[in-house]
């Protein structure tokens, strides 16, 4: 707003994160002119919601609107006509915009091109939650509006430390083991975290949410997907097959999973899903690029796969009566291992190496008898510039976690696979990253670092 120029942000991230919430309180919901896109509606719609938008906000003698043309030709006399000394813009849901066949790109590339970048008092700030589409058609942009964007911001999910400052806002008297019991389900999506009731234990909640029927997030796999993808079912076969497997898959392993073609379809949707934070790629050490693996690290996502969708008897306490089973427990497991892949700058923090240039992988090596090769399965390697690599296992538990004579040889050999099997000449750090930390006996000893739950919620 103090430029001396006009200005075009950005704002993406997925949805339910907080984007507009963010704009609105930013500015004190006072703009110029702001308007919604509506989803899955027709151009002639759209540009019908567009002439209310501009009639509601002051403007006169508005035609009837035929084209995006037309539409950005009314919205530049309605600016020109405010006495705002800077004119700011706000349009949120861009994507729903962009209707087969309505040339709204080109409209819009011809409003800030044509128009606004010769002026130096419009502020236009666009968003929506179909973040491909936004970093696609306009980030990524290869036409009229290649490189016009002057701001953009990716808003993230809160961190853990986030949360538990928004929980202590609203005085719901959580302790950090609770609040990453909910973050294993909700993940930092601050919308979801706005129905946490107080008065009522996570269970409660997690149960009167998602697994009532008339819960505020009951139908929200649907709602999630088709918000993001004009064409949600190859998304959804792709994070489904992801779902199944822990360690993640190759390309062609989800390709055989989900039934997919390989083909450039499948590299847009896997690059959609990487952008929108529902996956992340990784390579392995002394692999090459094409061998890159995609893992399911979207909380809600991993959540609903594992109980919402298998509540098939439509059990309203479903999650309570969950809590003790094998299936809880695998998930948890898998659950904080996401939680610390999305907190590995709190992790570096901890080790004391948070100015230290890294890489950070996953790993995973198949048995090979012939070459002497030992399966293992590594969560999360640290590999530093200092010729150190943290090869760290990451375990929750209720209590302090206790490593016994039997595991603590299982420690070890993964180490020894891991040197082997990458050929790394690095020296290997063995890292526990627990809830409570390690009981103190002789087979801890093993482990140079232990990171502990309250770790992670340092920034």
């Amino acid at each position: 707003m103090n430029s001396d120029n006009s200005e075009f942000v950005a704002v993406y991230g997925r949805r339910r994160v907080g984007k507009t919430y963010l704009i609105r309180e930013t500015f004190n919901y006072k703009f110029t002119f702001q308007h919604t896109g509506m989803a899955n509606t027709t151009s002639k719609k759209q540009l019908t919601g567009f002439r209310d938008s501009l009639i509601e906000q002051g403007a006169t003698k508005v035609p009837k609107l035929s084209n995006w043309l037309e539409a950005f030709s009314e919205l530049k006399r309605f600016l020109n006509n405010s006495a705002d000394k800077k004119k700011l813009v706000f349009i949120d849901e861009l994507p729903w915009l962009d209707t087969p066949k309505s040339d709204f790109l080109s409209a819009l590339e011809y409003f800030w091109n044509g128009w606004a970048t010769a002026r130096k008092d419009i502020v236009l700030i666009v968003c929506g939650s179909a973040t491909s589409w936004i970093v696609e058609k306009i980030i990524n942009n290869h036409g009229g509006l290649h490189n016009r964007l002057t701001k953009r911001i990716k808003l993230s999910p809160f961190t853990l430390k986030e949360c538990e400052e928004f929980a202590n806002s609203k005085s719901l008297a959580l302790n950090r083991a609770q609040i990453i019991e909910a973050y294993m389900v909700i993940g930092g999506i601050p919308y979801y975290w706005n129905y946490i009731k107080k008065g009522l234990s996570i269970a409660q909640n997690i149960d009167g949410l998602f697994f009532k029927e008339d819960g505020e997030l009951h139908d929200e796999f649907d709602m999630l997907y088709a918000s993001l993808f004009k064409n949600p079912e190859g998304y959804i076969k792709i994070v489904t097959a992801l779902g199944e497997k822990k360690a993640g898959m190759t390309r062609n392993e989800i390709i055989t999973a989900a039934k997919l073609t390989d083909n450039g379809a499948l590299t847009r949707m896997l690059n959609e899903l990487e952008w929108c934070g529902f996956i992340r790629r990784y390579n392995c050490i002394g692999k090459a690029v094409k061998e890159a693996v995609f893992q399911l690290i979207d909380n809600y996502t991993l959540f609903y796969f594992q109980f919402i969708a298998m509540n098939k008897q439509n059990d309203e306490h479903f999650w309570s009566i969950s809590l003790n089973s094998p299936t809880y427990h695998t998930w948890s497991g898998l659950a904080y291992e996401r939680i610390c892949l999305q907190h590995i700058q709190s992790i570096k923090n901890a080790l004391g190496i948070s100015s230290v240039l890294t890489n950070v992988y996953s790993w995973r090596q198949k048995a090979d008898e012939q070459k002497g090769l030992s399966g293992a399965q590594i969560d999360l390697l640290i590999d530093r510039n200092d010729q150190i690599v943290n090869l760290c296992e990451i375990k929750y538990s209720k209590a302090e976690y206790t490593i016994t004579k039997e595991y603590e040889s299982v420690l070890r050999q993964k180490v020894e696979a891991f040197r082997v099997g990458s050929g790394s000449k690095k020296a290997i750090h063995l890292t526990m990253i627990t809830t409570y930390g390690l009981t103190d006996n002789p087979y801890a000893q093993t482990v140079q670092n232990c990171i502990t739950m309250d770790d992670l919620f340092q920034s």
